[in-house]
């Protein structure tokens, strides 16, 4: 009866897994993405990201990956996502190659 009930616990595991990325995926397809940038004192540039899940556990993982990939800082922060730096069509090429429609992505 044990090994039934580590099986079935096994399953319902792998099923809320299977369910979590199905939602996942869903969710990417719905969301509206604007990417912009915005001139800083000193006549830097910073690529504003608006429209990501902040609550997306893999979030972080993603805006680290932009920053190894473009060379530049970048932070989370409460609304929004901020990489330093012109970065508009690499970051729209960035998102589409990790499973992003295209066509909800906003490059102003």
């Amino acid at each position: 009866m044990r090994h039934v009930h580590v099986f079935l616990s096994v399953r319902e595991k792998m099923s809320a897994e299977l369910l979590d990325n199905i939602l996942k995926g869903v969710f990417k397809e719905q969301q509206v993405i604007k990417i912009r940038v915005e001139k800083r004192k000193g006549h830097r540039e910073v690529t504003i990201i608006q429209g990501l899940d902040l609550k997306d556990p893999n979030l972080k993982k993603l805006v680290s990956e932009m920053k190894a990939k473009f060379a530049c800082g970048g932070t989370i922060k409460d609304d929004h996502v901020e990489l330093q730096g012109e970065h508009r069509y690499k970051v729209k090429e960035f998102l589409v190659a990790n499973g992003f429609p295209e066509s909800n992505i906003i490059v102003e």
